[in-house]
């Protein structure tokens, strides 16, 4: 059905980013249902104990809505959003302390009820429904011990239902050349998978999230339980012409059909451990070029006031 959103979207225009005045935050995921959008970032000046949500009708023009869940944490972040078509439910996955839970709502602007924690030692979930119903979960491994998260890596999980896992996970990349931080520290995380034309695309982020060489890249593969396959040219999203550490992206279908890249980058060159306050919320465009390999053009930021 066409609203009369669809009908008068501009599309993005020019230094527009970032689309969100305000900082603190990062890992924004959207949604749109019901023609219009809802963005859930992590939000670290809310102390990163729970979620708001931002809607908008263009991508580009946003309001802050209600806080849709609370959490006592510690370090509650990266939420993702799912809508079930047969349930109707909308389900919140977050990451808590190195672990990934759930929690349920009956529209988009909650409240979400916790309803648990589904794994743990992961981080960052993206829950994917395919063509024929069946349900995938990706995450980001976080390994108990310590000197094994010098190795990152990204698996997925086959769900039963939203709320219950299938079977053992799988491996699926672990971090290599630009994926490490000071070409020692792997990381690669905040998977995303997008599916064309048979092909499915697992896109994540990689290296330190507080760093400006954090970018995005992608791998292929014929199934969404892999083999994947690196693209030759990774990253597809990184720093240079005014763009710094971008990362933690999801994607979703503008009101014309195309699509766009939600992600967060740094507002400042500053790297501040474990101090995330200069990561500001952006919009671009996402293509594929005729061999079908993702392209994307960064729009450089504005002055964030």
């Amino acid at each position: 059905m066409t609203s009369a959103v669809d009908a008068a979207w501009p599309g993005l225009p020019g230094s527009h980013n970032p689309v969100i005045e305000k900082m603190d935050l990062a890992d924004p995921a959207v949604i749109r249902f019901e023609g219009r959008y809802y963005l859930y970032p992590t939000d670290e000046a809310g102390g990163a104990l729970g979620f708001d949500v931002y809607l908008s009708d263009d991508l580009v023009h946003w309001t802050q809505g209600p806080r849709v869940f609370s959490h006592p944490g510690p370090n509650v972040w990266a939420p993702e959003v799912y809508h079930d078509p047969d349930t109707k439910l909308f389900y919140l996955y977050y990451t808590s302390n190195m672990r990934i839970g759930v929690a349920v709502a009956d529209n988009p602007l909650g409240p979400f009820v916790d309803r648990g924690i589904l794994i743990r030692n992961a981080i960052d979930a993206n829950l994917f429904r395919d063509d024929d119903g069946s349900l995938y979960l990706y995450y980001s491994y976080a390994p108990p011990v310590y000197v094994r998260r010098l190795t990152g890596s990204l698996r997925v999980q086959r769900m039963a239902t939203p709320l219950e896992t299938d079977g053992d996970p799988i491996d699926l990349l672990s971090s290599e050349s630009w994926e490490r931080f000071l070409g020692i520290v792997g990381i690669i995380e905040g998977p995303w998978m997008l599916k064309r034309n048979g092909v499915y695309y697992l896109m994540y982020s990689g290296n330190a999230t507080s760093s400006v060489d954090y970018a995005i890249g992608y791998a292929t593969a014929g199934s969404p339980l892999g083999p994947f396959t690196k693209f030759a040219g990774n990253p597809v999203l990184t720093k240079g012409g005014g763009i710094l550490g971008p990362g933690h992206n999801s994607v979703v279908e503008a009101p014309d059909g195309s699509l766009v890249i939600i992600y967060h980058q740094k507002s400042t060159p500053d790297f501040l451990w474990w101090r995330f306050g200069d990561r500001v919320v952006c919009v671009d465009s996402l293509n594929f070029d005729h061999a079908g390999n993702i392209r994307v053009a960064p729009t450089p930021l504005r002055a964030v006031k």
